[in-house]
């Protein structure tokens, strides 16, 4: 171990005891498989600085501590003086690591200077009183002339198509507010899925009734762990989480949503293309049982699939074949919204050839039956030497272009990390969200990238930020993450179009590991009338 003493105050952070010990020993704390990649990119042994910034990247240090054979390492590393002081901290010697308590291990983090959000969840109020200007583009105003008596009248069933970045949710707080207004008192369910639509959606909802409300109502939370007292919600705005709606619904039954189902006027379905998922189906089913309650779907992406126009009739048939989308005097609307500056004009090109491993015939088929890519041939492709190199190339040129916000998705968890570490240790700042990212960590990085500086910053991530992501700044995006769904590929490359007039880019350049040449994956024009057919116009 390194003699390098540490005269610091109390505790300990991760980086000086990464600074503290070898470089065999760092080594040690970083997967075989992971290294080899990080040698050849590095042309060479990683060693000194480089390899402890990267290392500090790739590790999520609480979960190492968590872990018998991790927490034996960290504390066989520690220097004596360190040990006595955390011996005193938790109340017993550290040298058996096979016997921690859950408290034990959360003041082991704590020594370390580590969050807890993985253990304790962030305070989210289960409601809220909101007290009653909140303007509309004209094609968002277009919009809500034209659903409000489809949602009305006959099948009461409609879906707003509207491309990611124009204002979907924004239009339809003003649907929401003009029910509530109409129906006093009554409930409005919001439904989503994800922490990032049900959050927004709150917060769209405080901002508009400020504006467009007429008396004081409640806001609820239905998702983790909120559950108001559906009896007592008489009159509001319900945000619902589908998988807690799901969960409560399995444990208990269906007759909570019913109890609440009297008194919903208005049920809205955030990402309408996955409403007929036969759970989510049932939940909304459940809700809009009487006559007299109103369906509203959303979605940049009004199918389910590329090519198959029988499941893509099934979703349009649901919504009684009803879909509000841009009036334009061209022949595609989205040309008109780049125009007007709503929309960033995107710049695709290709990553890859093809992926960085072959793809046996009998995966192959597998994918052709999935709507997306097995996640197991994901993984195996995502860690290929060339494809990371591939990657990191990419985000190296765009860099160079001079683009400050560049947003990765990566292929999995794993190369996310990879990524990142990468970046970072060639000085450039970079932070890495997934779905097992702490809370507080998570907010931090998107706070960064949000920020009005002009210091560059790539935000990497997987499986996370595809929808209720809003950050209008971003003027580069890379798809690493090979994907045949039209739906997912529409969500990522959505997030970085958003246009001038709508605190964005005049254009974003979009590097993608698909082949761009597919009807709908270069052209965003042909995305968005791929499932045209299947459609009544309104």
């Amino acid at each position: 171990m390194s003699s390098v003493m540490d005269t610091s105050g109390p505790g300990m952070t991760v980086s000086r005891f990464l600074g503290m010990i070898s470089d065999h020993e760092v080594r040690a704390l970083v997967s075989p498989e992971v290294l080899s990649i990080l040698d050849a990119l590095f042309n060479g042994q990683l060693v000194g600085e480089d390899l402890r910034r990267v290392a500090r990247n790739l590790m999520d240090f609480d979960v190492l501590l968590s872990e018998v054979p991790g927490r034996a390492t960290v504390l066989r590393l520690l220097p004596n003086h360190k040990r006595a002081e955390l011996a005193e901290r938790v109340g017993r010697q550290v040298d058996d690591v096979a016997e921690w308590t859950a408290p034990e291990v959360r003041e082991l983090c704590a020594f370390f200077g580590l969050s807890e959000d993985r253990i304790v969840p962030p305070p989210v109020p289960s409601t809220d009183i909101i007290e009653p200007e909140y303007a509309l583009f004209d094609h968002q105003r277009s919009a809500v002339r034209r659903l409000l008596p489809l949602l009305a009248n006959d099948e009461r069933k409609a879906v707003l198509h509207l491309p990611t970045g124009v204002g979907k949710t924004r239009t339809a707080m003003h649907i929401v507010a003009h029910w509530l207004r109409s129906h006093d008192p009554s409930v409005v369910v919001w439904l989503a899925s994800g922490r990032e639509l049900l959050e927004q959606a709150q917060v769209a909802f405080q901002e508009a009734w400020t504006h467009l409300g007429t008396r004081p109502i409640k806001l609820g939370s239905v998702w983790g762990g909120h559950l108001p007292d559906v009896d007592q919600f008489q009159d509001g705005f319900l945000v619902m989480g589908l998988a807690k709606a799901w969960s409560v619904t399995s444990a208990t039954g269906p007759g909570w949503l019913g109890r609440l189902a009297s008194r919903v006027r208005l049920v809205v379905f955030d990402e309408a293309h996955q409403s007929i998922a036969p759970t989510y189906q049932q939940i909304t089913d459940e809700l809009t049982v009487g006559y007299s309650c109103s369906l509203l779907g959303l979605t940049a992406t009004p199918g389910r699939t590329w090519a198959d126009i029988d499941a893509d009739g099934q979703l349009a048939d649901y919504y009684g074949g009803n879909k509000v989308t841009m009036k334009s005097q061209g022949d595609n609307p989205i040309a008109t919204l780049v125009q007007d500056g709503y929309l960033a004009r995107p710049v695709f090109r290709t990553l890859l050839a093809r992926p960085g491993v072959d793809i046996s015939r009998r995966d192959l088929k597998r994918i052709e039956k999935m709507l997306d890519i097995p996640m197991d041939i994901l993984q195996d492709m995502s860690m290929s030497e060339q494809y990371v190199t591939a990657v990191l190339e990419a985000v190296t040129q765009l860099l160079a272009k001079g683009y400050t916000r560049t947003l990765v998705f990566a292929g999995s968890v794993a190369q996310a990390r990879l990524l990142t570490a990468v970046i970072v240790a060639r000085g450039t700042r970079s932070e890495v969200i997934s779905a097992s990212t702490p809370t507080r960590q998570r907010d931090r990085a998107i706070r960064s990238f949000r920020a009005a500086d002009e210091q560059p910053m790539v935000l990497v991530n997987y499986g996370v930020l595809t929808t209720g992501f809003d950050a209008p700044r971003i003027n580069a995006v890379v798809i690493a993450r090979p994907t045949t769904s039209l739906v997912l590929y529409s969500q990522m490359v959505g997030r970085g179009i958003r246009g001038p007039k709508a605190g964005g880019t005049e254009s974003c350049e979009v590097v993608t590991v698909i082949d761009p040449s597919l009807p709908g994956f270069g052209n965003l024009a042909e995305a968005f009338l791929n499932w045209e057919d299947v459609w009544n116009s309104n």
